[in-house]
């Protein structure tokens, strides 16, 4: 089952009934630095002459990017008692995260490292991790996979075929949904961008609900869902292409 809306997440999540979901997966908007001066209310102010700063999501260009305060308590309203939720997130934000993540009630178990067995060039230190808050409601509740689960975990980084710039490989959405889920469990994301996390549920039957603001990524979410079992074969054959052309290079 695919039940996805194209519209604000912030107003979207208020529809959810209260613990009705299994699981949260979710890569959230949040500020990212590269050029221009932000302004109060995360408004964005461009600054030609000095460009840094910017404030993005998806790699566009925004005025408002949700404050987490706005949406992660809806987050936590809407999971189910003794359920998982799993938050990337990046390195500048990762302790802001953190603290909204607790302050609406959530206890955390770790922050995982997604280590990209791949990534790209840099004039600085190559970024080739991302980092993911794994917390949980309510009381303790064991991972399924308990044996071979690591905190560091390696997952090949899209390069080269990407319909998104912060795309996810559906693998390492696999990962934490089989890992913190059963089959015909409910998972949501509420900035579900192109849809890797609901392909990873449909490849591992369970149930997905997503929202998306952007109506181009909302359609290409909807068109990956549709054309999963076919379509969704050539598109790993295009990225293993990818992979094998820039990997050696990386």
């Amino acid at each position: 089952m695919i039940n996805t809306k194209k519209g604000n997440s912030v107003e979207l999540l208020k529809e959810l009934e209260s613990n009705s979901i299994d699981l949260l997966v979710t890569d959230p908007p949040y500020k990212v630095a590269t050029g221009g001066v932000p302004s109060e209310n995360n408004n964005v102010t461009l600054n030609k002459n000095r460009p840094k700063g910017i404030l993005t999501e998806h790699s566009q260009l925004i005025k408002i990017i949700p404050k987490f305060s706005e949406w992660i308590p809806e987050c936590y309203r809407v999971l189910k008692n003794e359920t998982h939720a799993y938050f990337m997130i990046n390195s500048s934000n990762l302790l802001e995260l953190a603290n909204e993540v607790e302050k609406a009630g959530f206890k955390i178990h770790n922050i995982l490292i997604w280590r990209k067995n791949n990534c790209t060039p840099s004039q600085f230190y190559m970024k080739n991790c991302e980092y993911v808050i794994f917390c949980r409601k309510g009381k303790a509740k064991y991972i399924n996979n308990m044996g071979d689960s690591k905190i560091v975990h390696d997952f090949n980084n899209i390069i080269g075929n990407k319909v998104h710039p912060t795309e996810k490989p559906v693998e390492l959405m696999k990962y934490y949904i089989e890992n913190s889920s059963k089959e015909n469990d409910i998972v949501l994301d509420p900035f579900m961008g192109s849809g890797s996390t609901g392909v990873a549920c449909l490849e591992s039957n369970r149930k997905f609900v997503g929202f998306e603001i952007d109506e181009n990524y909302y359609q290409i979410a909807t068109d990956r869902f549709n054309g999963t079992k076919n379509g969704e074969k050539k598109r790993k054959e295009k990225d293993l292409q990818a992979q094998t052309l820039f990997g050696n290079e990386m």
